[in-house]
């Protein structure tokens, strides 16, 4: 399981408050003096974490059962679930940088194309919510020999990551079983998990800034 927590601050090239490694001011573009750029110092600690946890996730110091090219590619998926063209282009080449053949490459994309949705969908509980239910497609990776080359259970965890984005209401111990039948262990599940809600937030934020970026805030 990775353990997302605030980085050591002393710890060489691992600092969140290092902005030369922030992947976010990486993704939108933003340099020092642009006020977008000093806004985000205005909350250090939010630097810190999204940072640390981005560091914890792809760069941990033990990546216990979860390879780093499992963990690329399922950044990849996400990001092009979200149709994120920056963080789209950044995670496929990390999956690149960490191995990932092209094959490879280009079958998240496929599948990520493949299962793009509008969403949120699911179900609320009787009660006065029960009228904004939606359903939603479910989607099932092909079991493409790109994928299972890296491991049998890719597919599997692609569609756990599907079902976080598009389906966060229908979240069910049966949906937790369906990884465990895949071969993922529970602290390799949590960590799937955790880099799903990672992607979610780092990439809402990539887009906000950007917006206000192009909105010719300077």
């Amino acid at each position: 399981m990775t353990t997302v927590t605030e980085p050591d601050q002393t710890e060489p090239g691992r600092a969140a408050s290092d902005r030369d490694a922030d992947v976010i001011d990486r993704l939108v573009g933003l340099e020092p003096g642009h006020p977008l750029f000093e806004a985000r110092e205005i909350r250090p600690e939010a630097l810190a974490h999204a940072q640390g946890s981005f560091e914890a996730l792809f760069r941990p110091d033990d990546a216990g059962t979860v390879t780093p090219v499992e963990r690329w590619a399922l950044a990849a998926f996400v990001a092009a679930l979200h149709e994120s063209q920056p963080v789209v282009d950044f995670y496929a080449d990390g999956l690149r940088a960490a191995g990932g053949t092209p094959e490879l490459v280009a079958a998240v994309a496929d599948e990520a194309l493949r299962g793009r949705a509008e969403g949120p969908y699911g179900a609320y509980p009787d009660g006065p919510l029960a009228g904004e239910s939606v359903d939603g497609p479910e989607f099932s990776a092909a079991e493409a020999d790109a994928l299972s080359a890296v491991s049998g259970r890719l597919p599997a965890a692609l569609d756990h990551a599907h079902f976080l984005v598009f389906h966060p209401r229908d979240a069910a111990p049966a949906r937790l079983r369906r990884l465990a039948d895949a071969g993922w262990s529970a602290d390799a599940i949590v960590t799937i998990s955790q880099l799903v809600a990672f992607l979610t937030y780092q990439i809402r934020v990539v887009h906000g800034l950007a917006t206000l970026k192009e909105a010719g805030l300077r």
